[in-house]
């Protein structure tokens, strides 16, 4: 990311100073010193520098503070201790070493210069006579000479800079035995990228002098500062990292569930920000900036996701989908924009244009981190718990702040706004650690979300626990409505076969003998209600009794169906059930009629029926009947639309062919529905199979009841 959050008003601006940064004066390139120009370094210098004198270094450390020599652009000579330093026009200037050179007049330079000191060490007695330089922090890359000798380096100069993102710990070189001489640090500053405020480059902070335990005692308190000044900083990275782990693992056990994986997105991205550019890992600067435009990138989506699920927006599918499509075009010009980062930003000659391309991309995703505050705009009428709207606020506040501070900080070396800095400055400190109100923005913000999901999972278990106990009543009412055994069909061989593809299913079947008149015939029916759930097994109950009742009063199976429909009209809440009724005689004479039902298979030809609308749909619909002989031998089929539904891992469908086929082999209920299920079930299945037996045979039945084991 050379640029992460950039506002519209200043878009032009940073593109237009990234087409100008090639012509900026900081791009001094290095020159190299002639053979013949090395004797005039070797020249006694005219003015003669202040020598800074330390007397008597002891136990503990010398600061090198004061004016040091300083000269932008690059020269191998100006290491040497024989080269003047003399002030005056194209000469040395003088800088102290304890603010960047960009803050003492030289400001927007970026590429080389050279720091240089004349020191005289005198040591105390009974001192190791080695002397340790500590250098808290030079930006970017340095290396250190003394007396003309490379003594320390931090770094990798161009060609091929290596720098790194953080602040490196404070470095310690062995200046050798005591003596006099000129310590010359060349120095190397990054070009700017859009955030710089153009006040960096050189020493950071004064270096020290002394003996190894002395340096290196100043270094361990330097790094116990840095790590108390980080305390809160990383107990909080510690929860977000707690907050990941629970949140992968709840939604592994549930992958329903959603918001958690957008909790484990938006609660990960600081975690891996954190390797990525605080934890002061020898990551280069181009690899590591690169890296945290995906990842920071990762955290809008994942806070986009949250607000959609918690502030209950995701039930438009409209406003899903464009937040889907919105987290594309996001992630996608982020990751061109830390591939841009990484591979050609530092090179020479590409950095004015990949800054100009990082700009266009800027457009993009500063424009889009906007969309939390779309997302919070539009849940403004919707009716949510206090901990929904405290997640909105939170949000809003969170995406406030970071927009106007990362935008204004964009190009501020040209527009010199202070506004960034202000909201990023600290408004208390409490045990050496900072609290700007970005940082208490983002720790509400996570707070409000841990709170959000929480009260979430709350209601989500509470409604799991209702629907649980919902479908536990659904199976045992549906446990009673299917018959437990069949009974003798008179010459015939009986099989049947349920498979629900849920824990509760919408097809039905009865056989009931009939009495009186009609004694010795059987009423069989097969149906399939719309829907899932307690709803269609309520649905199933309600036929089921009045089947059994008008079965006392009708033996027609057209004015069975009539008079079915005339009760479900209005009951089904916009559903539908399809229906077949058949009146088998002992003599094999069959009378069916069909309300919208899969005409049965008698052998491997379709039976012919009226076609009707399915129950429940237009009061007063009237049903059509057809009568059919079944002889000797032949065998009959009744089934739900499941068995043609089935559906392979491909999509493929199970077809009529392949019910065709299956059904000239005459298998039992039990081997249809199996076959079906093997093929890829999709809905519910129910099959029921009659095959005529000859004269003497005795009746058969077989009933197979197949249930799913509850979730």
């Amino acid at each position: 990311m050379l640029c992460r959050r950039l506002p519209l008003c200043v878009c032009l601006l940073w593109l237009t100073s990234a087409a100008a940064y090639c012509t900026a004066p900081g791009h001094v390139k290095p020159q190299p010193v002639p053979a013949a120009l090395q004797s005039t370094f070797l020249q006694p210098a005219a003015l003669q520098p202040t020598v800074l004198k330390i007397d008597g270094l002891g136990k503990g450390t010398a600061s090198l503070d004061g004016p040091w020599q300083f000269h932008l652009g690059d020269n191998p000579a100006w290491a040497l201790p024989q080269t003047p330093d003399a002030t005056g026009a194209n000469g040395w200037e003088q800088l102290t070493a304890d603010m960047p050179w960009g803050a003492q007049g030289h400001r927007l330079y970026t590429g080389y210069a050279w720091y240089r000191r004349h020191l005289s060490f005198t040591l105390a007695s009974g001192v190791p006579s080695d002397i340790y330089l500590l250098i808290p922090q030079i930006q970017n890359v340095y290396e250190v000479y003394w007396n003309g000798r490379l003594v320390g380096h931090d770094g990798a100069m161009p060609p091929h800079p290596l720098f790194h993102f953080e602040s490196e710990p404070a470095q310690i070189v062995n200046l050798g035995p005591a003596r006099d001489g000129v310590l010359a640090v060349r120095v190397w500053a990054k070009p700017f990228v859009s955030f710089d405020n153009g006040v960096e480059g050189g020493f950071v902070s004064t270096p020290l002098a002394g003996s190894l335990a002395a340096v290196e005692s100043e270094k361990a308190v330097l790094d116990y500062e840095w790590l108390r000044s980080h305390q809160f900083y990383f107990g909080l990275e510690t929860l977000y990292a707690l907050m990941v782990f629970l949140s992968l693992l709840t939604w592994l056990r549930n992958r329903s569930q959603r918001v958690l994986l957008a909790m484990a997105a938006f609660t990960a991205s600081p975690v891996l920000a954190m390797f990525l550019g605080n934890l002061r890992l020898p990551l280069s600067y181009n690899f590591a900036l690169g890296w945290l435009q995906p990842v920071l990138a990762m955290e809008d989506v994942g806070l986009w996701f949250l607000l959609l699920y918690l502030l209950e927006l995701d039930s438009n599918p409209r406003i899903a989908r464009f937040t889907r499509n919105l987290a594309i075009v996001l992630m996608t010009a982020a990751s061109l924009d830390g591939l841009l980062m990484i591979t050609v930003w530092s090179r020479p000659g590409l950095t004015a244009p990949s800054l100009f391309i990082d700009a266009l991309l800027t457009v993009i995703t500063t424009t889009l981190e906007m969309f939390p505050l779309v997302l919070v705009a539009l849940a403004v009428r919707k009716r949510l718990d206090f901990a929904r709207w405290f997640l909105a606020i939170s949000a809003f506040l969170f995406e406030m702040i970071q927009v106007i501070r990362t935008g204004l900080a964009q190009g501020s070396r040209f527009t010199h706004w202070t506004l960034s800095q202000k909201l990023a400055s600290p408004l208390f400190t409490i045990n050496g650690n900072e609290l700007s109100p970005q940082v208490l923005a983002a720790s509400l913000l996570f707070i409000a979300a841990i709170f959000a999901v929480y009260r979430y999972m709350q209601i989500t278990l509470r409604r799991q626990g209702s629907l649980e106990q919902e479908l536990k009543s659904a199976r045992e009412l549906q446990q009673v409505l299917i018959p437990e055994t069949l009974p003798e069909l008179p010459g015939f061989a009986l099989t049947s076969a349920y498979r629900p593809a849920q824990e509760v299913g919408g097809d039905f079947f009865q056989i009931i003998p009939l009495e009186g008149e009609c004694a010795g015939s059987t009423l069989i029916v097969v149906g399939d209600v719309s829907g899932k759930g307690l709803r269609a097994a309520m649905t199933v109950s309600l036929i089921v009794g009045t089947v059994r009742t008008l079965a006392r009063f009708t033996t027609h199976p057209s004015e069975l169906l009539f008079e079915l429909n005339q009760r479900l009209c209005g009951r089904l809440q916009g559903g539908f059930t399809t229906c077949l009724a058949m009146r088998l005689d002992a003599n094999g004479c069959c009378t069916i009629a069909s309300a919208g039902h899969p005409a049965p298979l008698l052998g491997q030809r379709e039976v012919l029926l009226p076609g009707a609308l399915p129950l429940g749909i237009l009061p007063g619909q009237l049903y059509s009947e057809r009568a059919i002989e079944i002889h000797e031998g032949d065998y009959l089929v009744l089934y739900t639309d499941g068995l043609l539904e089935a559906r392979s891992a491909s999509g493929e469908i199970f077809s009529f062919d392949r019910l065709h086929t299956l059904i000239a082999s005459q298998p039992r209920a039990a081997e249809a529905s199996d076959a079906a299920v093997a093929f890829g079930q999709n809905d519910d299945i129910t099959v029921l199979t009659l095959t005529r037996l000859s004269h003497g045979e005795q009746p058969t039945t077989e009933l197979t009841v197949r249930e799913l084991a509850p979730a």
